[in-house]
């Protein structure tokens, strides 16, 4: 599996990068052993080795109705 493959686009992919590095550089361990200390090296890694999943939120969309004026 690639990393374009286990995220929806490129977009969400940098968005998951940079958001598991905040948590990397707010003092979560890394959840594997990184030659680079740099917290979104460590981040890319983690998630190129699948130990990070990002989910997609599930989308509410309220129906329109369309009714004729009273």
């Amino acid at each position: 599996m690639t990393i374009e493959n286990a995220f929806h686009n490129k977009y969400s992919l940098v968005k998951g990068a940079a958001r598991r590095a905040r948590q990397l550089q707010s003092g979560a361990s890394p959840l594997i052993v990184a030659k680079s200390m740099k917290a979104c090296r460590v981040a890319q890694d983690e998630i190129k080795q699948g130990h990070v999943k990002f989910v997609l939120p599930e989308r509410v969309v309220e129906p329109v109705l369309d009714l004729p004026p009273q």
